[in-house]
Formats: structure tokens, C-alpha cells, sequence
């Protein structure tokens, strides 16, 4: 019932695809002429203004030359400036639907609500690779596999740009965590480098053609990316031919002439480096050449004529703000994007006739959480609450009871009592604050607070509205702070506390944590997690907790937050009562844009309680069903045994709220399939070893190396909680009748087609992914086992069809580090069909030549 108005916007999608092709062609001779004519009427000086943004996110107008301002705006997944817009579900979401058609009517309706808002420039989409559950920006991205997140990336740019709207690819290289992002280097060998974290870069490039690429913050390989000559030049701009805009990411330009000589051709959010004070110094004295110079404002003109944008208005009037089309791919994107992973005895679907009480509990339930922190954050006009949803699904025919189960952080701070001193103090905390970032000298001020509680969290909406008043100084110069607070805790008996530490800031903050003396964590010079819990065994005696502090001032506020609590007092009594008496429960719990956000990790273990939440409620009644808000895995081990279903939602978007109970009550047959694999524990990611920085260094070592996600864990001959590609239906697939035909015998690069029969074996409609894996038998380097194709199959029940998939060379190759090519070694290949990773029983052996 709900296919019909989303297949229509998806025909005018492709309508709309097809429709912006005016002007001339990209890279024609008329392009290069009016380049070349408006570059022979710039000054040095004005040339230099352009490579520097102005007003935080606009690329400078020059009027007398008829160069417009070039407004961009955040991010992957809604237009996030400017007020509200549609949001969608996040990257991580849009991959696991493995429906690159449905990517690019995301991409479409998002270049849609850029022009409705005049922005020439979308910042997405984010596609760094999924290395580790930790990363607090995994929401954003298209998971750990190159093939799938290149295709959902490339048909994502092809849609937004359709709209007369440049994406921006980020974040270009080896931004593969957020904690310490702007000091740690990731030291990635080439052959790596070539198969894992490069394909969907080269993708966007080559395939996509897209206009903007991001340089990240860090290290690679010893040089900033923004310093970065080879992946810059060489490879970027030479090898891939890419010839529009390389911009850095806001703030993460460290010089002048090595950032200019290194590729970077864009300053954001201003030009503390590129600007007439420090460049045309170094172009006078031949350390910077004009050619250099000239070739960055060529790609920034090149791009104003391709798009269009010096011909027209980039803000289309006729474009509603509240964009109903794309309220409807949203809905479908949710839709399709959630992944039912566990359903033992078929609890789900439920049935509506028999379901006249739900249980609605946990913190993700309401207020709607529709997408993580940090600069992804966008607003929507009206993100619907899984509450809100399920509400209006079941209507007056049954009782959706709600309760939050958890107290907040700040309620458990707040309600966390100190004292000055072991005995006879004041209430509250002695607070000494610092006009430096190493709490040395004298304190500039001593305080007394009574609780551990300061700051306040990042208003990303009133950031959005243009209400917080964003200032370059702040910037460009932050001033450090630090602060030490001192409180003695007396808990009221002896037992085990968690304690947490909750903090915000995007960089530049840290802290240290003692009790009773000893350093219980350093989180001084890295930001690892937003909020971290530590278990505690305390004796009802006095016990002096010491937070350290440091952060900068800025916009991003400094949030600090400390409480106490005993365990297995996290869990209210109404969530009880009400679990008891419900027909069924729905457990919402994961994650929020304050424990899942840019500019720093999160945590593996759910957050503080959750783990209880799940286990008190799941023992009160046999019928719940737990879903998880979140970027990517997170530790099951402590309940899944007594969750008899289980669905990730990741961030939903606006319309998760309407999304789930259609597919909780079997309106829409789950069909999302992991993008990523979910480890049974931390320690046994590939990764695990090498995630951090090597002591004393800033160095993360990608030691792993090709052998990240799936394919380590097959390396290692370690199973993982779910694999990569898994998902479960209200339905049951066959794959079968395998056939690989090759396109043309003796041709010089291999082209086969796999044709192979997918069967819906069971008595309801569904969809599933059927995904081709192809691994090397006698190649001469390492050749795990990969996905080179897939394809989303909806089928009727007992409906069969058959399916081909095309392999090519790309299919078959591995990167040569001697020769610095791409290489097909002679042999035997095993090409393998199924519904997952560990999935692929229908499989036939292959032998090709070499190259």
C-alpha cells in the first residue's frame, strides 16, 4: 500500500536524472575558453581570495567577474543548514538496503532540498570505510565492503548531482576513527590501501564524475591529507583524472605553501592559510608557482560553468522545504534499511488482532532519533518517534504504554551528592578552573559546585538555524581552558557502582580520572568516547573522585557530566509494571547524537544501564523485542540469549517511527542484510590489535591490512555474532542452478556472467540480497575470499527467478606492489552464491588466464 507513491517518485526521480544535462560538456573546449577568459581578468590577489571559504560555508563571490557565492551545506543525510529539511537514514542505513537504485533517489531528493535552500555544494557523502565498531561517524558511512559502498556511493552522487548540486566525497584518506583526529597518522600499505580504502574514492571519481572531494583531517602515511602530495596529486588528480574542487574539511588545513603545494585547492571554512598574507609571499619568492595557483582557480571556475551556476539562481523557489517526495523515499530507505537479526520461535510479525497492549520502553523510543551527532545532524521538519509511530499504526484498537525505563545522565548527575570533604564539608565539589589547557600555574578562579554538571550539550538544530552565532575566533584561535574538580562520594551501602564520565567538545577536550588516589582512566590527549562507565567496588566510606579537564572554547561547547549509581538500580519500576502486563514489548535502546557523534569514538557496550534495561525487561516477559539504534555493532553478550527477537534500525531518518511497525507487524517484510559484520566481542574484530594509536606514538598501524571485516574474520577463522550480508525475512530464499557463462571466449580481460535461480520457498511476499563472492584458489599474494556483485531480489511467495550478475577483470584482480598495477593471476577462481558472507552454498569453479 505504501509501494505505490514511493515507485512514483522514483520514476520522477529518474525523469529528474535525466532532465539536468544543459550547458556544455564537462572538460569541452567551450568550458576551457570561458575558464581561460575569466582567469586572464583575475589579480593574484583576487585569484588567492577564492581558495579561502567566507562566512563559514561559502565559497567567495568575486561580482565584477560574475563568480556568485557558492553556499555548501552537511551533510550525508539531510541538508542541515539553514533550518529544517528532509532527513534520511544514515549511510550505514542506506548500504545495508544494498539497493543502489534507491541511493540514488536519496541522492536525488537530497540535491532537491540543496536547491530549495540555494546551496551549490552537498558535503557528502562520508564513505570511509567501516574498520571498527568504535567509530563515532560510522553512522554516516556505507560499511566495510569497497564493492557495496561503492555502488550505493556512486548512484548516491549521480542523483544529487542530477539536481544541478556538486556532492563532496569525504573523507579522503584513512579517516577511519574520530578519536585524536587531527594528530594521528594511519600508516596503510599500498596493496591495502588500493583494494580497501581507495575503490570508492576512485569510484566517485571515475564513475560518478563528482564534483568535490574532501581531504580529512588526519595523517596518512606521515603527511597530513591536506599536505599531501601524492594522494593529492598523484593519485587523485593524475592517475584518476579527477578535475574538480579539492577542498579540506573545516579546519583541517596546518599551512600554507605545503597545503598549496600538496593539491589542496580549497579552504574551509576561511583562509587562516590561503589568503593574501601568507600566500602571495610564497608565490613571489617561487615557493609556491603561479601555475599552482592558477590550476586551483581553474578547477573552481571549471565547476561554476559545468554546474550552471553563473547562468541561473541556484535556489529553485519552486522546490518545497518540506519535500513530501522526499518524505516518501525516506520512508522507503527506513524501510528497507532495518535488519532483522534474531526472531526465534516467529515471534515477529506480530499479530495485530492479538496485540491489544504494547509496551513502548527505552530511551530511543521518544523523543525520535532519526540520525547520530556532530555535523551529519540534520533537522527535519517532523522526525517520527518509534512511539509516534506505533501510536498511530495500532490506533484506538490498542494501548501503546511508554516509559523511558533509564534515568538520563544529567538526572543520575544531578542526583549524585558530594561533599568537599571526607567529613564536615560543604555539599558539592571544590572546582578550580585555569585560563590554560594544562591546569598549571595558579588557578584563575576556585568554585564550589553542587553537582557534576557543566555545560550543555551542542544545539546542532539551533546551529542549523543560523541562532548560535558561529565566530571565526573561536575558530581559528580557541582559547584552552582546564579544570579540576574535587568531591568525596559516600555511597549509602558497600556493593558495585557504575560511574560515568560524559563529555562533548569535537576536539580538544580531554580529561583524567582518579578514585581514591589512583588514575582510573587517561583520556587526556585523546577523546575516545562521549560518555564512558567504569564499574567501581566501593565501601560505604568517604571515596574521592578527581576529574581533570581540558577543553577549548568555541561553539562546540564544553559538556561535563559525572555521576554515580548503584548497579542494578538503573531501571524504574512503571517500565516493570508495564512490561508485566503487556500482550508484547518493544525495547528501544542503542544510541543518540550525545553518545554517537563526529569528533570522537563511542564505546562497544551499550550505553550506561541499557545492559540492565534489557535484562530486567526481557526476564518480565517472554515477547519482547529489541531494537537497537546505532552506527554498527555493539556488545550483545549479556542478553541476547534471553531476546527472543532482535532488529537493527540503525539511524532511521525521519520516518523510522512509521517504518517499524509495518515491519514488526509484517506490512513490510524485513529485507535489509548487514553492510558490516557484528563481532560477538571487541577483542575479536580484525582490527582490534592496531585500532588504537602505538604507545608513544600517533601512529595507528593498519596491520590487518587487506584482512578488515569479513574478510579477517575468515582469515582468522573467527566466527562473528552475524555476519557481513546477513539479514533474516518473514520468508525463506533458495539459491540455486548456478550457471558462469564467459561474455567472450579468449577476450584479453575476463567478462563472465553468473546467472544462478533465487526461489521464494515460503508463504509470504519478501526480498533478499543475493550476493556473489569470488575468491582466488592459487594466487600468488593473500586472496581472501570478496563480494564482486549483488542484487536485490522481491519475489512473491513461491515465485522464482533467475538472476545474472556480471563479473569483469576488476573481479578477479589484485593490486601488484612491485609493478604498482592491477594484476590477474592465472588459475582457479571459486565463485560462490548465497544470502551472506558465511551464507554461499551454491558455488562452481572457474579457470582464467592471466594478464
Amino acid at each position: 500500500m505504501k509501494r505505490v507513491p514511493v515507485l512514483i517518485v522514483i520514476v520522477l526521480v529518474f525523469a529528474a536524472a535525466c532532465s539536468w544535462a544543459q550547458g556544455p560538456l564537462p572538460d569541452s573546449p567551450e568550458i576551457e575558453h570561458q575558464v581561460n577568459s575569466i582567469l586572464s581578468q583575475m589579480t593574484t590577489e583576487e585569484k588567492i581570495d577564492l581558495l579561502g571559504g567566507v562566512r563559514f560555508f561559502d565559497v567567495r563571490a568575486i561580482p565584477r567577474l560574475n563568480l556568485p557565492a557558492l553556499p555548501t551545506a552537511d551533510g550525508p543525510v539531510g541538508v542541515r543548514n539553514d533550518g529544517p529539511a528532509t532527513v534520511m537514514a544514515g549511510g550505514i542505513g542506506l548500504a545495508a538496503t544494498w539497493d543502489p537504485a534507491l541511493a540514488k533517489a536519496v541522492g536525488v531528493q537530497l540535491g532537491r532540498d540543496a536547491r530549495a535552500k540555494g546551496k551549490n555544494f552537498l558535503l557528502g557523502p562520508g564513505v570511509n570505510i567501516y574498520r571498527a565498531p568504535l567509530n563515532g561517524r560510522n553512522f554516516e558511512y556505507f560499511g566495510e565492503d569497497p564493492f557495496l559502498a561503492s555502488h550505493i556511493a556512486v548512484n548516491y552522487i549521480e542523483g544529487v548531482q542530477s539536481e544541478g548540486v556538486s556532492a563532496t566525497i569525504k573523507h579522503f584518506l584513512g579517516n577511519n576513527s574520530e578519536f585524536g583526529r587531527h594528530k594521528t597518522d594511519s600508516i596503510i600499505d599500498e596493496r591495502t590501501l588500493r583494494e580497501i580504502y581507495l575503490p570508492v574514492f576512485k569510484a566517485a571519481v571515475q564513475e560518478a564524475h563528482v564534483g568535490a572531494v574532501m581531504d580529512s583531517y588526519n595523517l596518512t602515511n606521515g603527511q597530513h591529507m591536506t599536505e599531501n602530495p601524492y594522494f593529492n596529486n598523484e593519485v587523485l588528480k593524475k592517475e584518476w583524472g579527477f578535475s574538480g574542487i579539492l577542498m579540506s574539511d573545516w579546519g583541517a588545513t596546518y599551512s600554507t605553501i605545503d597545503a598549496a603545494n600538496g593539491g589542496l585547492d580549497l579552504e574551509m571554512p576561511f583562509g587562516k592559510f590561503f589568503n593574501r598574507a601568507d600566500l602571495l609571499p610564497a608565490i613571489q619568492q617561487g615557493k609556491v608557482s603561479m601555475a599552482t595557483l592558477d590550476d586551483k582557480v581553474r578547477r573552481i571556475l571549471r565547476m561554476e560553468i559545468e554546474f550552471g551556476w553563473r547562468e541561473r539562481p541556484q535556489q529553485k523557489l519552486t522546490i518545497p522545504r518540506d519535500n513530501q517526495e522526499g518524505g516518501q523515499v525516506a520512508l522507503h530507505a527506513a524501510e528497507e534499511a532495518m535488519v532483522l537479526l534474531k526472531n526465534a520461535g516467529g515471534l515477529l510479525p506480530l499479530d495485530r488482532a492479538k496485540i491489544k497492549t504494547v509496551a513502548l520502553i527505552g530511551p530511543d523510543a521518544y523523543p525520535a532519533v532519526p540520525v547520530g551527532g556532530g555535523s551529519a545532524q540534520a533537522s527535519a521538519f517532523h522526525a517520527v518517534s518509534f512511539l509516534e509511530g506505533l501510536t498511530r499504526y495500532l490506533g484506538p484498537g490498542a494501548d501503546v504504554l511508554w516509559d523511558r525505563g533509564l534515568p538520563t545522565l544529567l538526572h543520575v548527575a544531578n542526583a549524585t551528592e558530594f561533599s568537599t570533604q571526607p567529613s564536615g564539608g560543604q555539599p558539592g565539589l571544590t572546582v578550580e578552573t585555569f585560563d590554560n589547557g594544562d591546569l598549571s600555574g595558579t588557578p584563575a578562579s576556585t568554585r564550589i559546585e553542587r553537582h557534576f554538571t557543566s555545560g550543555r550539550p551542542l544545539d546542532i538544530a539551533a546551529l542549523s538555524s543560523g541562532e548560535i552565532e558561529l565566530n571565526p575566533a573561536d575558530f581559528s584561535a580557541p582559547k584552552p581552558v582546564s579544570t579540576r574538580w574535587t568531591g568525596y562520594y559516600t555511597p549509602v551501602a558497600a556493593g558495585t557502582y557504575d560511574l560515568f564520565v560524559q563529555q562533548g567538545g569535537f576536539d580538544n577536550t580531554g580529561y583524567k580520572l582518579y578514585v581514591d588516589g589512583k588514575l582510573l582512566a587517561d583520556r587526556w590527549n585523546y577523546f575516545i568516547a562521549p560518555v564512558e562507565q567504569f564499574a567501581l567496588s566501593l565501601d560505604a566510606v568517604p571515596h574521592k573522585i578527581v576529574v581533570e579537564h581540558h577543553t577549548v572554547t568555541g561553539f562546540s561547547g564544553s559538556l561535563l557530566r559525572v555521576g554515580i549509581l548503584r548497579e542494578g538500580n538503573w531501571t524504574n519500576a512503571n517500565a516493570e509494571e508495564m512490561a508485566r502486563k503487556a500482550d508484547a514489548v518493544v525495547l528501544a535502546v542503542g544510541f543518540d547524537p550525545s553518545t554517537e557523534t563526529e569528533g570522537s569514538d563511542r564505546t562497544f557496550g551499550l550505553p550506561p544501564g541499557e545492559d540492565e534495561l534489557i535484562r530486567k525487561i526481557a526476564g518480565l516477559n517472554p515477547r519482547t523485542i529489541v531494537v537497537i539504534t546505532s552506527g554498527g555493532g555493539v556488545d550483545m553478550n549479556g542478553w541476547l540469549a534471553q531476546v527472543p527477537a532482535l532488529l537493527e534500525a540503525w539511524y532511521p531518518g525521519q520516518e523510522g517511527g512509521t517504518a517499524l511497525p509495518e515491519i514488526l507487524f509484517g506490512d513490510v517484510d524485513p529485507s535489509g542484510h548487514l553492510p558490516v559484520s557484528f563481532e560477538r566481542r571487541w577483542e575479536d574484530n580484525p582490527a582490534y590489535d592496531y585500532y588504537y594509536p602505538r604507545p608513544g606514538t600517533n601512529r595507528i598501524v593498519y596491520k590487518e591490512g587487506i584482512f578488515s571485516g569479513y574478510r579477517g574474520y575468515e582469515h582468522n577463522h573467527v566466527q562473528p555474532l552475524f555476519p557481513f550480508g546477513y539479514g533474516l525475512s518473514y520468508t525463506r530464499f533458495k539459491f540455486s542452478h548456478l550457471e558462469i557463462k564467459p561474455e567472450a571466449a579468449g577476450a584479453a580481460v575476463p567478462r563472465y556472467e553468473v546467472t544462478f535461480e533465487v526461489e521464494n520457498t515460503g508463504s509470504r511476499p519478501g526480498a533478499t540480497v543475493a550476493q556473489v563472492y569470488v575468491e582466488a584458489e592459487n594466487a600468488p599474494v593473500p586472496w581472501p575470499r570478496q563480494l564482486k556483485g549483488f542484487a536485490r531480489v522481491d519475489l512473491k511467495a513461491g515465485e522464482s527467478r533467475r538472476v545474472t550478475v556480471p563479473l569483469d577483470g576488476n573481479s578477479f584482480s589484485y593490486y601488484d606492489v612491485n609493478s604498482k598495477a592491477w594484476q590477474i593471476s592465472p588459475g582457479k577462481y571459486e565463485v560462490s552464491v548465497g544470502g551472506s558472507s558465511a551464507e554461499t552454498g551454491v558455488n562452481e569453479q572457474i579457470s582464467i588466464g592471466g594478464r
